[in-house]
This record gives C-alpha cells, sequence and structure tokens, in this order.
C-alpha cells in the first residue's frame, strides 16, 4: 500500500492558508478519484483509494496540528503496515518561491516543524518528501504569520496551478516511484517562463 500524506492545521481557521497546502493536495487528490468522505480514526482523517489496476493508496491528513503530525502519521501507517518507502509527505515550504515543487527520496526537516514531527515519530529520514514553494513573503513580517496567512488574490492563479501539479506528482509517485517525480518536477513548472 502507498500512502500520500498532507501535513496542515485543522479547522476552517486554516483552510486555504500557505501552511495548509499539503492538506489541498489530498483534498485535489481526492475529487480526482471521486472519494466522497473521509474516515476519522489515529487523530487523522484518511480514506483508501481502491485504483482497478493497482495497489491500495491511503491519503490522509493528520489532525494533529502541524507541529504533532508525525504522531498521526506514525499510528496509521503502523496500522495499515505502510512501508517507509511507500510514504509521500506533502508539506509546505518558505524557502521556494510560490509555484516551485521539490521532491526528495529522503533527508533532514530543513527546519520545518511538521517534518520534524514526522521523521521523530518515524524514526527516520528514509521517507519521500513533496515541499510546495509558499515563498518566504516580507522579511519584516513574522514568519509564522506568514504561513498562517492565505494567499493574496494575485497568487491564486499561481497557488491552484502549483496544487494541482503537486496532485499530478503524488499520482506519479504512486505509478513510478520517487525517482520520476524528481526528474520531472525538480525544474520548475513548464507553463511558466523564468
Amino acid at each position: 500500500m502507498k500512502a500520500i500524506a498532507g501535513l496542515g492545521n485543522p479547522g476552517k481557521k486554516y483552510q486555504g492558508t500557505r501552511h495548509n497546502v499539503g492538506f489541498a493536495v489530498i483534498d485535489e487528490l481526492a475529487a480526482r478519484w471521486r472519494l466522497r468522505e473521509f474516515d476519522s480514526k489515529f487523530n487523522a482523517e484518511y480514506e483508501i483509494w481502491r485504483p482497478p489496476d493497482g495497489d491500495a493508496v491511503l491519503l490522509l491528513k493528520p489532525l494533529t496540528y502541524m507541529n504533532e503530525s508525525g504522531q498521526a502519521l506514525g499510528d496509521i501507517t503502523r496500522y495499515y503496515r505502510v512501508e517507509v518507502g511507500d510514504l509521500l509527505v506533502v508539506v509546505d515550504e518558505v524557502q521556494l518561491p510560490l509555484g516551485r515543487l521539490r521532491a526528495r527520496a529522503r533527508g533532514s526537516a530543513g527546519g520545518h516543524n511538521g517534518l520534524k514531527s514526522v521523521i521523530a515519530h518515524l524514526g527516520g529520514h528514509d521517507f519521500s518528501r513533496l515541499r510546495l514553494g509558499v515563498g518566504r513573503g516580507d522579511d519584516r513580517r513574522d514568519l509564522a504569520d506568514h504561513v498562517l496567512a492565505r494567499f493574496e488574490p494575485q497568487e491564486h492563479e499561481e497557488a491552484t496551478r502549483m496544487i494541482a501539479r503537486a496532485a499530478d506528482a503524488a499520482q506519479m509517485f504512486i505509478t513510478s516511484g520517487i525517482e520520476a517525480v524528481m526528474n520531472t518536477y525538480n525544474g520548475g513548472d513548464p507553463a511558466v517562463t523564468e
């Protein structure tokens, strides 16, 4: 079984914020696969998609808030016996410009508290991750305020495209693995001239 975990914060207060782009990718996949309702267990919302020609895929959103994401993610992946190599964690990344994606097969948390929690609860760094660029914003603004803010009106189109591309990348992870995702998505958005 493969698993795609989008990190974020639960509740309407956080919907549409930069910090919740991981949740948005899970919602996009659920819509594509016509999954109607998420179940709730292990402090997570989850759904299992069973494609007609492949292994089951676990979609999940930890409800323990970003900084404790690893607790729920660890519990549910152990319950469903998801191998670490079959897990993709989707998170926001302030060090990447808006719209940029970066996939890695393993690595450090890079200062991301959600990833720190996942590493602590999974007991290692060897899970794939997909970082979605949300930009740093104004250096004079508190970073926490920036990531907990919604996208500006002029950023909506780019953010929507990024979430769709990240869902495409997650689908590629399921069928072809993290190396294919890295080769395809780490170079920037081909629809945007840089």
